[in-house]
């Protein structure tokens, strides 16, 4: 081989190596999962609410539910995205936390968010771009208004990303409709958050007492919800090489490994269970023979999942713990941080 032929082979393999070393930072660097719940290091009753912290900063919470104190929380700090995958209140959050470690962990205690909600009052008090299917928007634009007094304005894109840059000065709206995706970057950032839609098998509607006005008494006297559209999950592409799925409430169904797994390639889940939506041996089913992510974390548990942090014998959680073989499975406590490389290996707080 001639000399000028080994240097260019040498300045490849030079470039190629530091490509993979500048690669291997940027998967080392963590994505923080903090569990928002009830009561202090426990899994409880109506824990739902996962916040999520980019190595970037962007900050993004997913599906608040009741146990978060509403937009004064002291827990919650800078919510630059909200997440809601569908309008049933204990994802909504038609109650709010009465006060962290309130009541018991199968009994917490409560007070009304209606007829906003708590993922109303934290979207407007975080001033954070609420990221939402199409017909959700239609129905919180409203009771955002309600709270700031002006309409909520659509958050501005740019780019084929369609990019959103955080912090806004207010709450803004971002739809997606099912197969969309948007991306939200911290300002000063050259890379951002990328937020998929995704189909989740599940009803969604509003309980009368978050409809104002006339319908609300219809509603109420026939036992009827309102319609708000379907609902759905999504998926995050975090800046480490992270991908979450976060099931929201679902069936099983087979595009769990078409779309979530072999299109979004997601190493970490989030997957409802143990309630009515789907139970632990489906959702055990969709982690190890559909997704097949590295880890999952239950989610919807419906149940006081852990005393003293440990989880229960003969709860629903640890069947669905002992059931799945092939991942591992990841307790949200709340107020315990969890952290993921990109490989969705937990470095800390597991």
């Amino acid at each position: 081989m001639k000399i000028t032929e080994l240097a260019r082979v040498l300045a490849l393999v030079s470039a190629a190596l530091a490509a993979l070393g500048a690669n291997t930072n940027v998967v080392a660097q963590t994505v923080k999962v903090t569990p928002l719940g009830s009561h202090t290091g426990e899994l409880c009753q109506g824990d739902r609410a996962l916040l999520f912290e980019d190595p970037t900063g962007v900050r993004i919470l997913y599906d608040v539910g009741t146990g978060v104190a509403g937009g004064s929380d002291p827990r919650l700090g800078e919510v630059h995205v909200v997440l809601l995958s569908h309008a049933h209140g204990d994802h909504i959050g038609d109650q709010k936390a009465a006060g962290i470690n309130a009541g018991t962990c199968d009994r917490p205690e409560t007070v009304s968010a209606a007829p906003n909600s708590s993922t109303v009052e934290i979207a407007a008090a975080k001033n954070a771009a609420i990221i939402v299917s199409n017909t959700l928007v239609a129905f919180l634009g409203p009771k955002v208004q309600s709270i700031r007094g002006v309409p909520t304005p659509n958050c501005p894109t740019e780019g084929l990303s369609r990019e959103t840059t955080v912090p806004q000065p207010s709450p803004c709206f971002a739809n997606l409709q099912l197969g969309g995706k948007r991306s939200v970057k911290r300002a000063g950032q050259t890379t951002g958050v990328q937020i998929a839609l995704v189909r989740a098998d599940h009803s969604n509607s509003a309980d009368p007492i978050l409809v104002v006005g006339s319908e609300t008494a219809d509603l109420s006297a026939n036992g009827l919800t309102a319609y708000v559209g379907m609902a759905n999950g999504y998926v995050l592409i975090f800046t480490n090489g992270l991908r979450v799925y976060l099931s929201g409430d679902t069936a099983i169904y087979g595009d769990m490994k078409s779309i979530i797994k072999d299109f979004y390639r997601v190493n970490l889940a989030v997957m409802n269970m143990g309630a009515f939506a789907m139970q632990g041996e489906e959702a055990a089913f969709a982690i190890d023979e559909l997704i097949q992510p590295a880890a999952v974390i239950p989610s919807h548990v419906n149940e006081a999942a852990t005393k003293g942090g440990v989880v229960l014998a003969g709860s629903k959680t640890k069947q669905f713990m002992d059931l799945v073989k092939k991942s591992r499975v990841l307790v949200p406590r709340s107020g315990q941080t969890m952290e993921f490389n990109g490989y969705a290996r937990c470095v800390t707080g597991c």
